[in-house]
């Protein structure tokens, strides 16, 4: 596995591999295994897999959260060279936002309401690097879990709206044995926190977003939101904070 600090570094190295498949899967870091079914996807399919690691700023509108977000990049780097990567793009944010920075993409659509609303100037930070890394990788594929629905059908739209020549390939969520959604931000719960988050996903599995409002309010937890969305396809999602964690979980219905 090469890694690359730089835009530059990352042209050069992608230039002789043109003439296959490149596939990109994003990341913040903190790997987890699905992280890890991303990059197994892109490596079945595509002769080149690139994984971004960057911590991106833009899309945090909660300083204490963005200092708070685990960070192991030997550990990350490690992770992503036994998943097969190919090349690990790794910049530092004055990279990507150098000084004089100026143009945003700002989504609307279905980047309004759930996150959107309780999370000011997120998607606009999601856009805007999603297409940066677009435009300096060139990847045919770019992969995404579902997990993250709402950030998955932004995706989708940007890409579609400004009509960038790559596909997006949406992996489902993956789940721990208790059925909690693999996230970065697991590592922050405490047991009787990660107990109690076990209600997220026995609050989905009722399909109901009134049901799953009472089974997350008898756990002790006060949702931001509980509501169903066309998330390519209607989609039951929850965003709630247990102990100081927020988490946020979808089903398709």
């Amino acid at each position: 596995m090469k890694t690359v600090p730089t835009i530059a570094a990352a042209r050069a190295e992608l230039k002789a591999r043109r003439t296959g498949t490149i596939g990109l899967v994003p990341t913040m870091g903190a790997l987890h295994a699905g992280h890890l079914a991303l990059f197994q996807a892109a490596r079945e399919e595509c002769d080149t897999v690139v994984a971004s690691l960057f911590l991106n700023p833009a899309q945090f509108n909660n300083a204490a959260d963005l200092a708070a977000y685990p960070r192991d990049e030997a550990r990350d780097a490690a992770l992503a060279e036994e998943a097969g990567v190919d090349i690990l793009f790794a910049p530092a944010a004055t990279e990507l936002y150098p000084t004089g920075f100026a143009t945003w993409i700002e989504p609307a659509g279905v980047a309004e309401g759930l996150e959107g609303a309780y999370r000011p100037g997120h998607f606009r930070g999601v856009a805007t690097v999603c297409v940066k890394l677009f435009s300096i990788i060139q990847p045919d594929i770019a992969y995404f879990g579902r997990k993250d629905a709402q950030q998955v059908a932004v995706i989708k739209q940007v890409v579609r709206d400004l009509n960038l020549p790559l596909e997006i390939c949406v992996v489902p969520t993956v789940r721990d044995s208790d059925g909690l959604a693999l996230s970065s931000r697991n590592v922050r719960l405490s047991p009787e926190d990660r107990a109690t988050a076990l209600a997220i996903p026995q609050a989905l599995a009722t399909h109901d977003p009134d049901a799953a409002r009472r089974v997350l309010t008898a756990a002790g937890i006060e949702p931001e939101y509980v509501a169903i969305a066309d998330l390519d396809g209607p989609t039951l999602a929850v965003a709630a904070t247990v102990g100081s964690t927020r988490l946020i979980d979808n089903v398709l219905l």
